[in-house]
């Protein structure tokens, strides 16, 4: 279905009876990204929210630069327009600093977070990297960003073991509009939220890939630290997008924290 918010209208998905669990994806991913672990949760008695974030998927993508308090906003609609007062958050990536933005501008709507693959403070060289990428989207088209985007989502033995999945996941990057890809890239290069996530007060759970060198591991232990209460997660053999390289052990820790904070 699509719910007008904000401006624009967004794709979104609700599946299941019982608690609100909201999934948000990656830069260039849509709420596909989510399939195994939506059937999952839903098989457990969750109601599950998926959507794909302004610029991706079947969502809106209006060109121009956005924020991720826009981004924020978005969701804040959506929320209204379902009638969600609380929610559960689980975002990869994007879907991770879109979760810290929107607890730290709407504190109190998150039963919970889980931040996997992440963060929460932008490097040095943020804006001179996406915008290297966004350069190549706009010249040469979503295309030329694909195995670059595929070698750095996934180690090599998994890309090498499963064509399909690279097949898959490479054509959400390609179909991912250039203005929507563009969009994001500015947002994301601004994060800036590290000092603050001591302001956020709900359960949380911090997962990244032992191999993610996008978001590494230190970044998930620099929002762990800053995060009170919070858990972390280090799973093995798993780069960028660690829900599907290694969905058994990210399952895992996703039900058991979420029967925990229930």
């Amino acid at each position: 279905m699509k719910i007008k918010t904000n401006g624009i209208e967004l794709h979104c998905i609700i599946e299941g009876e019982g608690p609100w669990v909201t999934m948000s994806h990656s830069l260039a991913c849509n709420s596909s990204m989510w399939d195994v672990q939506a059937k999952l949760l839903v098989g457990q008695g969750y109601k599950v929210l998926r959507f794909d974030t302004r610029g991706h998927g079947a969502s809106d993508a209006p060109e121009g630069a956005y924020t991720l308090e826009q981004m924020a906003d978005d969701l804040h609609g959506l929320y209204a327009a379902l009638g969600i007062r609380r929610s559960h958050w689980v975002g990869l990536s994007m879907g991770g600093m879109i979760g810290e933005t929107y607890a730290l501008k709407y504190p109190g709507v998150f039963q919970s977070m889980v931040l996997a693959d992440t963060t929460s403070r932008r490097p040095p060289n943020a804006e001179q990297m996406w915008g290297d990428r966004v350069k190549l989207a706009r010249e040469k088209g979503m295309d030329a960003l694909v195995e670059g985007t595929l070698a750095r989502w996934f180690t090599d033995p998994y890309r090498a073991a499963n064509p399909a999945v690279m097949a898959k996941i490479g054509g959400d990057i390609r179909n991912t509009p250039v203005a929507g890809f563009a969009g994001c890239c500015d947002a994301i290069a601004k994060i800036d939220v590290l000092d603050r996530l001591k302001e956020i007060d709900c359960p949380s759970l911090v997962i990244v890939g032992d191999q993610d060198h996008g978001t590494p591991p230190e970044m998930a232990r620099q929002i762990h630290a800053n995060l009170r209460g919070s858990e972390l997660l280090i799973i093995p053999s798993a780069a960028h997008l660690s829900n599907v390289e290694q969905p058994q052990a990210f399952n895992d820790a996703l039900l058991g924290f979420l029967r925990k904070v229930a």
